[in-house]
This record gives structure tokens, sequence and C-alpha cells, in this order.
């Protein structure tokens, strides 16, 4: 069994993730929280999950997942509430693909790629996920 923060090597490493396509339209969303469960779980940080064009339809609460389908916006905001990841939403993505406030699944929050640039500069490493 590989001990928390022994992965990559002794030293804690800080991850941003880039979220880029739907959930309902490839596999990204699905692998990038599996992405970030696997890193929690070694003993890693999750600084920020940023959700970038069609991305941001992750964080869309009335959106309804296929009757033998996973729930994603649950997930994230299961992972927001329980491993404390920063899950932010490019609002003017959101926006041009109707994401307001008042539609966002608990977890989430609309803010603006200055959030991602500052994201990039604290993490170690950016992962995205999708085109």
């Amino acid at each position: 069994m590989i001990e928390p923060r022994k992965a990559l090597g002794s030293r804690l490493v800080k991850f941003a993730l880039l979220v880029n396509d739907a959930p309902f339209s490839r596999q990204a969303a699905a692998t990038a929280l599996a992405f970030a469960r696997a890193v929690l779980e070694r003993g890693h940080e999750v600084t920020q999950v940023f959700f970038y064009f069609d991305g941001v339809l992750n964080a869309n609460r009335l959106a309804v997942p296929a009757a033998d389908g996973v729930d994603l916006a649950a997930e994230w905001s299961s992972l927001a509430a329980n491993d404390h990841v920063d899950l932010v939403v490019c609002a003017v993505a959101g926006r041009r693909r109707g994401q307001r406030e008042a539609n966002l699944t608990p977890g989430f929050r609309l803010s603006g790629l200055g959030q991602l640039a500052e994201a990039i500069m604290l993490a170690d490493r950016l992962v995205t996920f999708g085109g």
C-alpha cells in the first residue's frame, strides 16, 4: 500500500484542475473528479477546480443525469463540502450557457479567469481535463 504523501515523493503537491467538458458529453469531468479524489487520498492538495467552456455545466443543479448515470454535480458538491475543495465556475462562460447564481449546485461559486490565474500561481501542477 502506498503511504500518503509518498506517491510523488515525500513532498506535499498542490494541484489545480481545469475542467472544460460538460458532465454528459465525454468522460473528462468524471475523470477529473476521480483524479481529485485520488490526489486527496494520497495526502496531496487540490487547491481549486476551475470549470470553463462547457465544463461550467457541471455546476448546474437543474440538470438531471441519466437514470443509470452518476450525478456529477452532487459528487463535486460532496467533494467541496467534505474535502474543502474550491469549485470555481467561470462567470462569462457560465452566462453564455445559462448558468446563474440561482442554479448553482451548493459548493460551486461564480468568478472570473483571474481566479484560475491565481490558482495556477499557487499550485505546483495544473491538470486539464477535456478540450
